[in-house]
């Protein structure tokens, strides 16, 4: 039987489960709606799709790299007990080494390529959330392409709750790339040097910094001075290069990759959660919406 968008859409409608899998399910069960939706809830998809709408603000972050290759992953879960579930953690390598290998272009294209098995990413994701018992979201990643004059510097801090991944220009030392990248994970700078950061972000910090001055009463002709000697701080807060390298705080970063004939051409920092709503547990709630389920 021939499966319309029209019945494709009914089903998610009841289901709340994914178009690839509504669809699947429809041809499984010849276009059924009833049996394509007991189809979905033996599969647990639809338990899936009714833990949409909680948040989901823990996890984990990963990187991985193969080659001239790399990948820097955050998948959530709903609590950090989850996150070091030793099945989660087998999930995120495996959807870790799938975007490695297949290189997609955005979350939508990677939730339809096919996985191990036969079955879509967004269909293994959601089966995994049936078996944990959370909420699960693939948020983010990164595929990122080096040269053999480059060296990745992959880092985990706490086991994966903060992730980075750097590239390093003229060199393929690994140890000092991570270092970098440890360094990223611990001062968490926004832009490799001051030639990144946005004009007018640096122009709307310029003017706070000369109506703080001048509100301190200190003379107009030494204020464009003193506001100057304040955005060389600004640019240390924001701007990797100018850090203080963690590891030697007599040296700037850029001083530091320079004394090792390298540079830094960019990195990546996933923290979990970051941005993210953080959930406020109610014990005798989870507990009533377990019983309800």
């Amino acid at each position: 039987m021939a499966i319309s968008a029209k019945m494709v859409k009914e089903l998610r409608e009841k289901t709340g489960a994914g178009m690839m899998d509504c669809k699947k399910a429809l041809a499984e069960t010849d276009g059924d709606m009833e049996e394509a939706v007991a189809f979905l809830r033996e599969k647990g998809i639809s338990k899936a799709a009714k833990k949409a709408d909680r948040v989901a603000a823990e996890g984990l972050t990963n990187v991985k790299t193969e080659g001239n290759k790399a990948v820097i992953v955050e998948i959530n879960a709903e609590t950090d007990f989850v996150a070091k579930n030793e099945n989660f953690q087998k999930m995120v390598d495996t959807v870790s080494h799938h975007l490695l290998t297949n290189e997609p272009a955005d979350l939508d294209t990677a939730f339809s390529q096919t996985v191990e098995g036969g079955n879509t990413l967004e269909h293994y994701i959601n089966e995994q959330i049936a078996t944990i018992g959370e909420k699960i979201s693939l948020r983010r990643f990164a595929v990122v392409h080096k040269t053999d004059n480059q060296a990745f510097g992959a880092y985990l801090h706490m086991g994966g709750q903060i992730g980075v991944l750097s590239v390093l220009d003229g060199t393929t030392d690994e140890t000092l790339a991570k270092d970098i990248a440890m360094h990223v994970a611990a001062i968490k700078p926004n832009y490799v040097s001051r030639d990144e950061v946005p004009e007018e972000e640096a122009n709307n910090e310029r003017e706070i910094l000369k109506q703080q001055a001048l509100n301190e009463g200190k003379p107009e002709k030494i204020v464009e001075k003193m506001v100057e000697g304040r955005m060389k701080k600004f640019f240390e807060q924001v701007c990797l290069l100018d850090q203080e390298f963690v590891k030697d705080s007599d040296q700037t970063v850029e001083q530091y990759v320079n004394s090792q004939n390298a540079s830094v051409s960019s990195f990546i920092r996933f923290e979990v959660g970051e941005g993210l709503e953080k959930r406020e547990d109610n014990f005798a709630d989870e507990v009533m919406s377990q019983v309800k389920e």
